[in-house]
């Protein structure tokens, strides 16, 4: 089920709003509009401006303005992401697009070893918007005070102070050296000048680690859920990353060719789903290629079978539940891109095939069985 929806484009770079966007925003709007009083007071006491509150806490107003403020804050997160894309796809990195989700945006990028000269400008570039951001909203603060109407005024200086706030906490935030935020892809580029990468993202995802373990600690003793969600992002993402770098080394230089099963066993789309099931049995394989004719017409599993009942199967064929046009890659393919499709769509197997024709099959235990292989080497 797709979970996101796309609004548009920038710089030919797809635009997304996840589901959970939807449900943070009013969130937000509810947390800022209750604690108005308060933040209008602070904002007073940092910026040194006088505040009319008159139309920022009538009526509905505060919860109008959490709104404002709330969409305002994740323009900012998007802007910050844009930045982030434009240098890398100026770096020859294929963006794939920007989606807006519960704890921020995410910029979806083609997974590359990454160079550290390609991935500090990168890491820095958002940070740096939001800090600007952040600088230009709290600089239009001195400028709304001239305005003749002072409750408009109140307003303008609340929501920009506001603004000007929350983008230079998301600038620090953002740099904490912890993975999978911007300062962690700092501190790996940084310490990639002095050691190999994998040391590099090794070290980079451990403060990552530690840093997710202090703010779940905090989280829990303040009963903060936002913090301890936070914690779990951070935590997985330096866990990801390092795994994910783990991977391609040890997948480096091999090919599909190189893990492949050429003793191919394949079904035809009239086989009986009950002769189907007595076939992997018999092979002790979860998943055949669906032949006809001599051509790939699809791939069925052991999932395709268990979404029929029992019943039914008898009656079935191997043609009313495989999956048609499946992925395939050529035997050239890096093994690393078998992997990452695997991962991506949630399946097991991927038919190869050369100049149209069906090969071999690569499964995940194939790739698995390199990996382990070139690790004991």
């Amino acid at each position: 089920m797709e979970t996101s929806l796309q609004i548009g484009n920038i710089a030919g770079i797809p635009v997304k709003i996840h589901w959970s966007f939807l449900l943070v925003i009013p969130l937000f709007a509810w947390i800022i509009g209750s604690q108005i009083v308060l933040t209008t007071e602070l904002i007073r006491i940092l910026f040194g401006v006088p505040i009319d509150a008159t139309l920022i806490t009538a009526g509905f107003n505060p919860y109008i303005l959490g709104t404002v403020v709330a969409l305002g804050l994740f323009f900012g997160v998007f802007v910050h992401e844009v930045a982030h894309s434009l240098i890398a796809k100026a770096k020859g990195i294929k963006i794939h697009g920007i989606t807006l989700l519960i704890l921020g945006g995410v910029s979806q990028m083609e997974e590359v070893v990454p160079d550290p000269k390609v991935e500090l400008p990168m890491a820095l570039a958002g940070p740096l918007t939001s800090l600007a951001i952040g600088i230009i909203c709290s600089a239009l603060v001195y400028v709304f005070p001239v305005l003749p109407d002072p409750a408009v005024a109140g307003v303008l200086i609340f929501t920009f102070g506001y603004l000007g706030i929350l983008n230079v906490l998301l600038f620090a935030f953002n740099l904490l050296p912890a993975f999978p935020m911007d300062g962690g892809r700092v501190l790996r580029a940084w310490l990639a000048r002095r050691m190999p990468l994998s040391r590099a993202t090794q070290i980079a995802a451990d403060v990552g680690k530690g840093f997710a373990v202090l703010f779940g600690i905090f989280g829990f003793l303040m009963l903060n859920p936002i913090l301890i969600l936070i914690a779990f992002f951070i935590y997985i993402g330096a866990n990801q990353e390092a795994t994910f770098l783990r991977y391609y080394v040890l997948l480096q230089d091999v090919t599909v060719a190189d893990a492949m099963s050429n003793s191919l066993v394949t079904v035809e789309p009239e086989t009986p789903l009950p002769r189907l099931l007595e076939l992997m049995y018999e092979t002790k394989h979860l998943g055949f290629p669906v032949v006809e004719r001599g051509n790939l017409v699809g791939i069925v599993t052991l999932s395709d079978i268990h979404k029929v009942s029992p019943i039914d199967r008898e009656a079935m064929q191997v043609r009313d539940v495989m999956t048609r046009d499946p992925i395939t890659l050529p035997p050239s393919a890096p093994l690393i891109d078998a992997l990452r499709i695997m991962t991506t769509h949630g399946i097991g197997r991927i038919p190869v095939v050369d100049d149209g024709d069906l090969v071999g099959i690569v499964t995940r235990t194939d790739v698995l069985r390199v990996m382990e292989l070139r690790e004991k080497a």
